[in-house]
């Protein structure tokens, strides 16, 4: 059964991927591989990536990842609710990834059942130590992080919201945010409150620096007196 579907939305084509990538492995599997890179390149043009995935087959992972880089245009990826584990590599195939505010990223280490005896047990841990250095390639690509911290933070299954993705380069922009908004107002209060403060300074120096009168030797202590208060403002 497909785990992919794609639809023609008004921006261009998009492509969904739900639920676990892939039920079954794609190891040794010629039919579902082709039949994805055949519906990617039924068309032409750039395609938005929609993924909302706990994850599943790192083989059909790889293969899809392979496929998106290849893709000669644009693929940006949308994480709508999660791209955990196989699916956060396949995120990292695209030339803009972009986070819902409120969805998860989730990299660990690559899974696996053995069976058999201390030797077929070595095997496998070679193996997933392989798979992982693999999987490290696709982040250490996108992030630029050294392959030595994403490794920790596999080892830990480590979950990113958007703004922590954001942060350490696994996506590069936050959904249906309003850049520098926020930042906007607030520069624009800092800069009217600092105008104000200096046309005040201002003032105060001017009638500071005006000529006393001799006969008021009052005002002239006064004025030294503010004087120094306005050196301390300064």
């Amino acid at each position: 059964m497909k785990f992919w579907n794609w639809v023609q939305a008004e921006s261009g084509r998009e492509l969904i991927l739900e639920g676990v990538i892939a039920e079954e492995s794609w190891w040794g599997d010629e039919v579902t591989p082709a039949q994805f890179k055949a519906d990617l390149m039924a068309g032409s043009g750039p395609v938005c990536v929609r993924i909302n995935s706990p994850g599943g087959d790192c083989v059909a992972a790889s293969m899809i990842y392979t496929m998106l880089m290849d893709y000669p245009h644009e693929v940006t990826v949308k994480i709508d609710g999660t791209a955990a584990s196989a699916a956060s590599v396949i995120a990292m195939a695209g030339t803009k990834v972009m986070m819902s505010p409120t969805s998860l990223m989730m990299i660990h280490n690559p899974l696996t059942v053995a069976m058999g005896d201390s030797e077929e047990m070595r095997k496998a841990i070679q193996l997933l130590d392989e798979v992982k250095e693999s999987i490290i390639n696709a982040y250490e690509l996108k992030t630029g992080m050294s392959r030595t911290k994403l490794g920790h933070m596999m080892d830990a299954e480590t979950w990113m919201s958007a703004h922590t993705a954001l942060e350490m380069k696994f996506c590069d922009e936050v959904m249906f945010e309003e850049k520098s908004a926020d930042r906007t107002v607030e520069n624009s209060f800092v800069f009217s409150r600092r105008t104000v403060t200096n046309c005040l300074l201002n003032k105060l120096q001017a009638k500071i620096e005006q000529p006393a009168e001799p006969a008021k030797e009052e005002k002239r202590v006064n004025a030294s007196a503010r004087q120094r208060r306005l050196a301390l403002l300064q």
